[in-house]
């Protein structure tokens, strides 16, 4: 079937997979290797076939979307691929999670896992002897899941006529916020692990002997990442070795904060003073994510945007507790 002549309908958002792979199994893209649509997805064939241009100085209006039925019906996937662009923008989350597990519930158990430090360590195993176990389990407790988004709630009529362009940017606004939302999810989640290692500050206020103890304390994790708060990222600027390794790793031409660790840095502005919260990204937390950017996308093809909602459904749970370390205290 020719990418011109699909029937494009709200069914294809109810198929229990994306639109996009939906419209793909209609329209694969295969069909087109070697000609001038090579390189576009389902999606994207479709925006052409409608010639509308959602980026660029001559973008189209919205109402370019509603200018027939089936055209209509592209515009929650849009709506999504906008706010994705919000989400992708700023995604701390992908940065610090080890995996992401997809699900099509509300109800998710990860496992437990008994692993002493000291299995990192193995000692030989005499003829006759047992190996050590390493023992999982499904976690006692579910996952939780936290629904992250926001309310659109301007009428049709207010922004028919505004470029795609324009509203593309409102659209990447709200998957910014979404995104910080989910990071502060993950951040409590590991915060509130019991295996969380605790690193005390040696004198009132942190100091890089705390940073070393943190760092040193890890092993034989890695201390990947670090989340701080706005006035301790300030006292740390302000260390000498920080500032060498600025200096060294070129961070004012690339605009990437560098650490005498190689750890990257987070600000969480809301973090209490003289604390720093340090992980391995590759095994501390597992992000649970039920679907994608989910749009209610019958009252979006309906032009009812005041009262349609943007959403993202996440839980995160911690693999390895001990993968991540709380020097000072958050109270």
């Amino acid at each position: 079937m020719a990418f011109d002549n699909i029937k494009l309908e709200k069914g294809l958002y109810t198929t229990g997979k994306s639109f996009t792979q939906a419209l793909d199994e209609l329209d694969p893209s295969e069909n087109y290797r070697g000609s001038s649509l090579e390189g576009l997805d389902a999606y994207e064939r479709q925006l052409k076939r409608f010639d509308i241009k959602v980026s660029g100085a001559n973008s189209d209006p919205v109402s370019k979307f509603f200018a027939t039925t089936d055209s209509a019906a592209l515009f929650p996937e849009y709506v999504s691929r906008a706010v994705r662009l919000g989400v992708d923008s700023n995604n701390k989350v992908e940065r610090i999670v080890a995996t992401t597990t997809e699900i099509d519930s509300m109800d998710y158990r990860s496992i437990s896992i008994s692993n002493p430090k000291s299995d990192f360590e193995l000692s030989e195993v005499s003829e006759g002897e047992e190996i050590p176990e390493l023992t999982i389990n499904l976690n006692k407790k579910l996952t939780t899941l936290q629904k992250h988004g926001k309310m659109l709630k301007a009428s049709y009529e207010a922004i028919k006529f505004q470029r795609l362009d324009l509203f593309t940017t409102v659209l990447k606004h709200i998957g910014t916020c979404i995104s910080n939302s989910e990071f502060n999810q993950a951040f409590t989640t590991i915060c509130n692990d019991e295996n969380l290692r605790k690193v005390p500050l040696t004198s009132g206020s942190i100091s890089f002997v705390d940073i070393i103890n943190a760092w040193a304390g890890a092993q034989p994790y890695q201390m990947t990442t670090m989340i701080v708060g706005q006035a301790t990222l300030g006292s740390l600027l302000q260390m000498e070795e920080f500032r060498d390794a600025i200096t060294d790793f070129g961070t004012y031409t690339t605009g990437n904060m560098a650490t005498p660790f190689g750890a990257e840095v987070f600000l969480k502005p809301t973090m209490p003073d003289n604390c720093v919260l340090t992980l391995d990204k590759n095994y501390a937390v597992e992000k649970v994510q039920a679907g994608g950017i989910l749009t209610e996308f019958d009252k979006l093809i309906d032009r009812q945007l005041e009262c349609a909602t943007i959403s993202t459904i996440v839980g995160f749970s911690t693999i390895y507790g001990d993968a991540a370390a709380l020097v000072g205290n958050l109270d």
